[in-house]
């Protein structure tokens, strides 16, 4: 069984340790947990590995978060992934800073990278893990805000939080969704 993890963000050293991301900050705790390492590739940067016995592939898009879609249809196409097999991690401005949120489907909830994930595989039938990063900003101010670099508070409730993401990641592809939503979606 082959598995998709996509974090969303936005690449170059201008974006690191952004609220917007933090799907980039929960793979890369999950690649130096599975001892792996990302290489450039088509549409982004991959790593591939394996949970016990099920394969891997953890890609941050090198397409800006906006157009997020056209590497996540690359890499399910390219390597017959099915849809209930691919997780996407981002950013969630309804959700308090460090709080949890898997479901098995949904809508883009006003995240563009998701949206665009829906639009271009046509489907809103893939898992996705929403980690919080509150919304403390003034009206007008939601792109500075998200592209904003996290606060030292934020960084405490942060960090443990990419910890248990990136465990959720494992037991996704090890017990399901809906197993793994029972499981974090309290934390």
């Amino acid at each position: 069984m082959k598995y998709l993890i996509t974090g969303l963000g936005n690449i170059g050293i201008e974006y690191e340790g952004t609220r917007h991301n933090v799907g980039f900050e929960v793979l890369n705790a999950l690649s130096e947990e599975l001892k792996i390492t990302f290489e450039s590739k088509r549409y982004g940067d991959v790593a591939i590995g394996k949970i016990k016995g099920r394969q891997v592939f953890l890609l941050k898009p090198s397409t800006y978060m906006n157009l997020s879609g056209n590497a996540v249809r690359y890499w399910v196409k390219g390597e017959s992934i099915h849809i209930e097999n691919l997780l996407v991690i981002c950013d969630d401005l309804a959700l308090p800073v460090g709080k949890i949120r898997l479901r098995p489907k949904g809508s883009d909830a006003g995240h563009n990278g998701l949206a665009h994930i829906i639009q271009t595989l046509e489907t809103n039938e893939f898992a996705r893990l929403r980690l919080g990063i509150g919304n403390d900003f003034p009206k007008g101010f939601q792109y500075d805000f998200v592209l904003g670099k996290w606060t030292q508070e934020e960084v405490k409730l942060i960090k443990p939080k990419i910890t248990i993401c990136q465990q959720a990641v494992q037991n996704f592809v090890l017990m399901g969704i809906e197993n793994t939503m029972n499981l974090y979606n309290n934390k």
